[in-house]
Formats: structure tokens, C-alpha cells, sequence
């Protein structure tokens, strides 16, 4: 089982343990605002590869390459005016930003599948101390097996993948508890490859650029997250219910009470008072206490579609799809 160390009682032990275990060529559980990450060393291809196949995941999804500042971005990637402008505002923080691969880079093929760009970010917290003293960039998948429920606590990690790590760092729960929004620009477009942790209406005030959004689910990957069945529990799950049935599992929004609600298994709310940065904060951990109730379906109520609503239903809209 792995070792678990609290980075807010022992940080200096944290980062010496963790810095040790990559440098072995091993993945690190890690914390970030967004969710908890599998980080290995980007530029080594057999600890890339032990994150694919820690996480039974497809080699054709790529990974986002996590840097400690923007002099390490620059090593490995070039930025536009429009993203460096984005970097300079939302980084540290919740954006991904996909950009061309420079030649000289040294991250391995094998974190980008294969593409000509990269997904790059800088995380905000603790993990981004890890990757300053680590000296490279760390790729880092969210911390659980392919296509189900992101963690956003240490003991969501030891669950699921502590029989195969050999280091989990605990900072708490994460304050967003959404992936990075990811955006690419392409001849002064910004295109949304994946809603997340940053408002896109923030992006557009910023950037004075309208944010295309995806035409469908399940297109062409260019990025993690954009696979069309995704983020899923082991239960089935019905979206926009307007009743509960019987043994099912319900996760509401808003204080909105549904009829049928007292015959469910378990009755949970995102956010009673219809704040959508506590329902964010709360998705994926209510998915999975939800899925430990034995409901064989678990029912969602409707949740606006709109600021950090918009990323909440595409990870509910991924959930539902048809399992891959």
C-alpha cells in the first residue's frame, strides 16, 4: 500500500519523498486546486507509460504537462500573444493551455500521443512546489482508473489506486474540485476543448474573443477529457430527473426537492443554497459517496447550464454516455 504524507504537517519530507520516488521513475499521487493528480516524470517514457497502464488508459489520450513557472513552459512549448496574455492572468490556476511543442523539448512523445502540441499548466498549491524542487515538468492524469470519477481527496487516491502507488502527498480536499478548463488557440480563436475549474466568460472578458465550445462530445482528442464516456461511477446515471424512483441515488442541486426523493437510497445535495462553486467543490466526491450506496442508478437533478455549471454538466453528460 502506499505511503501517505500530510504536506500540511510534514511539507519538507513531502516534497524530499517525492522528489525521490520520480526521479526512480515512479508515479506520485499529488494535490492540486483542481483535483489530485498521477504525476510522473514528462520526460521519461517507461514513467509515462506506467501512468497509462496505472491508470488503464487509453495511449491515444494525451496527458497535461505540469509546469512549476512560466521559464518552464517556455522550455517546452511556444506561446501566442493571446495565451501568453492568459498565462499571465490565470496562472498559477485552473487553465490548461494546448500549445505547439518546441523542437529542443524534452518531454517524451508518449505524454502528447503522439500530437505536435503539448497541454501545459501550472498548478496552484503544494504540487507546484513538488515540480519547482523536481526541476521538470511532471505529467499528471487525475489520480484514478481511466474513464471514472475523479478524486479530490487522498483517501479518494488510496481507494482506487493505493495498491499500486508507493506515494500519496494529502493536502485536503481540493478547493475546486473540477479539472482545468482547456483552451486552444488557433488564428486568434479560442476554442474550449474541455469546460473546467475557470469560468470561459472569464477567458472571453480577457481576451476579448468569443470561446467556441465543442461541436460534439467524443470528437477528435486533442486533449484529455474529451472522451465521450468519461468521469463515470459504477452506477448508471440519469440526468435532468424530474422524479426519483425507487433505490435509486440522488444528487440534487439548489435545495430542489424532487418527488420520490424519501423511497431513494441516499439523497445528496450539490449545493443547497445554489452556489455553483460549492457544487463544483462537491461533484465528484457526492458521485462517488453515491455510488457507495448500492443504488444501482443514480438520478441528477437539473443543474444550470451556465458559468461553472457548464463544466459540472459536461461532467455529468460524459458520465451518462454509453461506457467505452
Amino acid at each position: 500500500m502506499a505511503e501517505i504524507i500530510d504536506t500540511r504537517i510534514e511539507p519538507d519530507r513531502a516534497i524530499v519523498k517525492a522528489c525521490a520516488v520520480l526521479s526512480e521513475g515512479d508515479p506520485v499521487a499529488i494535490p492540486t486546486e483542481t483535483v489530485y493528480g498521477l504525476a510522473a516524470d514528462a520526460t521519461n517514457a517507461d514513467a509515462i507509460s506506467r501512468i497509462y497502464e496505472m491508470k488503464g488508459r487509453p495511449r491515444f489520450n494525451p496527458l497535461i504537462c505540469h509546469v512549476s513557472d512560466v521559464r518552464m513552459a517556455e522550455a517546452h512549448v511556444t506561446f501566442d500573444p493571446i495565451s501568453r496574455r492568459l498565462a499571465e492572468a490565470f496562472w498559477p490556476g485552473p487553465l490548461t493551455l494546448i500549445l505547439p511543442q518546441r523542437p529542443e523539448s524534452t518531454v517524451h512523445a508518449l505524454a502528447s500521443a503522439g500530437l505536435d502540441t503539448l497541454g501545459i499548466r501550472m498548478p496552484e498549491g503544494f504540487s507546484r512546489r513538488v515540480i519547482a524542487h523536481f526541476g521538470r515538468p511532471l505529467a499528471a492524469p487525475s489520480a484514478n482508473t481511466s474513464g471514472r470519477i475523479s478524486p479530490t481527496s487522498a483517501a479518494h487516491v488510496e481507494t482506487d489506486l493505493g495498491s499500486k502507488l508507493k506515494l500519496i502527498l494529502d493536502a485536503g480536499p481540493a478547493e475546486i474540485g473540477l479539472e482545468s478548463t482547456i483552451i486552444k488557440v488557433e488564428d486568434d480563436r479560442l476554442r474550449l476543448l474541455r469546460p473546467g475549474g475557470l469560468d470561459a466568460t472569464d477567458i472571453e472578458a480577457l481576451a476579448a474573443l468569443p470561446v467556441e465550445r465543442p461541436e460534439a462530445a467524443g470528437a477528435t482528442i486533442e486533449a484529455p477529457g474529451m472522451l465521450a464516456s468519461h468521469y463515470a461511477p459504477g452506477a448508471a446515471v440519469r440526468l435532468n430527473a424530474k422524479d426519483v424512483r425507487k433505490g435509486e441515488a440522488l444528487i440534487r442541486f439548489g435545495g430542489n426537492a424532487l418527488p420520490g426523493e424519501s423511497a431513494a437510497a441516499i439523497v445528496l445535495d450539490l449545493s443547497p443554497s445554489g452556489n455553483l462553486r460549492e457544487a463544483a467543490a462537491n461533484l465528484f466526491d457526492y458521485m462517488k459517496k453515491a455510488d457507495a450506496s448500492g443504488a444501482a442508478t443514480i438520478a441528477f437533478g437539473p443543474v444550470p447550464n451556465n458559468g461553472l455549471g457548464e463544466a459540472i454538466v459536461d461532467r455529468l453528460e460524459r458520465a451518462a454516455a454509453p461506457r467505452i
